[in-house]
């Protein structure tokens, strides 16, 4: 990167971590919207998100995009996508229009859009009759998902997940040397399984992070949100995520959403084989995640443990076991299509919690 354009780049970094209301009110003035002065920060960790009330005593939120993850397109493929959803009057929050049509602004080198304010609450656990909703609410994203591809975003696969997740890792020398062979063996792994089970699978646009604190219950009323992460990728993404856990209760729990999804959309079940792979995937992105912003002081905050060797003890057991997962149903399948095959003695299953694979309620 020339010099001039890392500084410009350096500069706009440090302005987004120290964004303050009174750079949050400027903005959205200048862009045609006046402000009482109310503004106060939301949680977030990847954007910088704000809550303005306006002269006519309406809330809006002002999401301010981190520098450098997404481009103008990328964004802009999100916003489409969100009309389009809110076009077929599926309950998400698309974006305000500014005065001069457009969705997207920029200040400083910072992108930023208006949403208006949806209250509730993300649920604790969903019930039969949430999860059979939910799962019809996603089958119809998904049918609008797959009207065209979203052709400036990533694409879900082990390849940037999962393998250029580690090699950023291996260069900033992130794992302890005495954890690092493991911790590569079982996460390349899990990317070897990541790409057989991809293999044939139809991948459209996804909201691509729909846990259950990207959902919003008011008075009956469900909506989704955070499009963020939004991607190409396969349907099973947002149905795993949606119910992680493998207890009795949350397979049934998915079992009714899976049903809700196949009133509105068809569903190849086969491909719920992605979902243990995916898990692990996460993992790993997620690891990575929380290094690339180490520089970020709200980070360290949140996560002190980060970096330590008990942390990465755990996180490379973590990987292993779950490793161990993948292969065991890997081997049910070869198993079950090859039924009167000589059979290799079996390893001792390894049980596995949510609280293994979900982390980010707030992210």
């Amino acid at each position: 990167m020339p010099e001039e354009a890392s500084s410009l780049a350096k500069s706009n970094a440090d302005l987004f971590l120290r964004l303050t209301p009174e750079k949050v009110l400027e903005a959205v003035e200048t862009s045609g919207f006046k402000t009482t002065g109310l503004c106060y920060p939301l949680n977030s960790f990847e954007n910088r998100v704000y809550e303005v009330e306006l002269v006519d005593r309406s809330r809006v939120i002002a999401k301010f995009y981190r520098p450098g993850r997404w481009s103008r397109e990328q964004i802009l493929d999100e916003h489409e996508f969100l009309d389009e959803l809110a076009a077929e009057e599926i309950p998400v929050v698309p974006m305000r229009r500014f005065p001069s049509g457009e969705t997207l602004q920029e200040i400083e080198g910072i992108f930023y859009c208006l949403a208006d304010r949806r209250g509730g609450r993300a649920p604790d656990e969903l019930t039969e009759e949430t999860a059979t909703r939910l799962g019809r609410l996603i089958a119809r994203i998904h049918n609008v998902g797959a009207r065209h591809p979203a052709p400036h975003r990533l694409t879900l696969s082990a390849q940037l997940f999962i393998r250029e997740n580690l090699r950023f890792l291996a260069e900033r020398e992130a794992i302890p040397a005495h954890l690092e062979a493991r911790y590569l063996e079982a996460a390349n792994g899990l990317a070897e399984a990541v790409d057989r089970a991809m293999e044939g699978v139809a991948i459209h646009r996804i909201h691509g992070d729909l846990h259950l604190g990207n959902l919003l219950l008011r008075d009956g009323l469900l909506h989704i949100v955070d499009f963020d992460d939004m991607a190409m990728g396969p349907a099973v993404q947002d149905l795993w995520l949606s119910l992680p856990g493998r207890d009795a209760t949350s397979l049934a729990l998915r079992e009714q959403l899976l049903l809700g999804y196949e009133q509105f959309r068809e569903l190849d079940r086969a491909s719920l084989s992605l979902a243990e792979p995916l898990r692990g995937l996460r993992l790993i992105h997620y690891a990575a995640w929380i290094a690339r912003r180490w520089h970020d002081p709200a980070f360290p905050a949140a996560w002190p443990w980060f970096g330590t060797v008990d942390y990465w003890t755990q996180e490379t057991e973590t990987l292993e076991e779950q490793l161990a997962v993948v292969r065991g149903l890997i081997q049910k399948e070869e198993e079950a299509a090859n039924p009167d095959a000589e059979r290799a003695p079996k390893e001792e299953e390894v049980t596995l919690t949510n609280k293994d694979f979900f982390w980010d309620w707030e992210g």
